[in-house]
């Protein structure tokens, strides 16, 4: 199902979604690097709770609102017509990926809210290589949406 109404909008469309990506994927690169720095800062200090503050402002001032916009754009270019060649097999790999994107992005609220409790369960080496997780995943996004092999 597409709208041709919204075929006039399709390249605002797309600014919108790839502004939204840019801030999602800035603070889902973001946030586990302060979790490998709040690994080393003893709980209930005031430097523990400044960590505190600034990973739930990032989470709930530019992540969240970003995710939503990503997701919110990235339908309306889906029922845009002429945008997804349903045949093609890219966009499937893509939506795979978001959608584990999604799932990272749950993992971290998950993992902000053990810190915010002081019951952090991982250390800083766990939190190094979840770092590169968003990152992988945004190579295989951009890649099936630029190169759509």
């Amino acid at each position: 199902m597409t709208l041709a109404l919204l075929t006039p909008f399709y390249h605002w469309i797309k600014a919108f979604h790839v502004m939204s990506v840019i801030a999602w994927m800035a603070g889902m690169f973001y946030l586990p690097r302060l979790f490998v720095y709040h690994c080393a800062i003893t709980p209930g200090s005031a430097e523990a709770e400044r960590f505190k503050v600034m990973e739930r402002r990032l989470s709930k001032q530019i992540i969240n609102p970003a995710m939503i916009a990503t997701w919110s754009f990235g339908i309306l270019l889906i029922l845009t017509p002429g945008v997804i060649d349903w045949h093609a097999g890219w966009w499937h790999v893509k939506l795979t990926s978001v959608l584990l994107m999604s799932g990272f992005h749950g993992a971290l609220s998950r993992w902000r809210r053990d810190f915010l409790n002081d019951r952090n369960r991982h250390g800083e080496r766990f939190y190094r290589i979840a770092n590169e997780v968003p990152t992988v995943l945004m190579v295989i996004i951009v890649i099936m949406v630029i190169v759509r092999p």
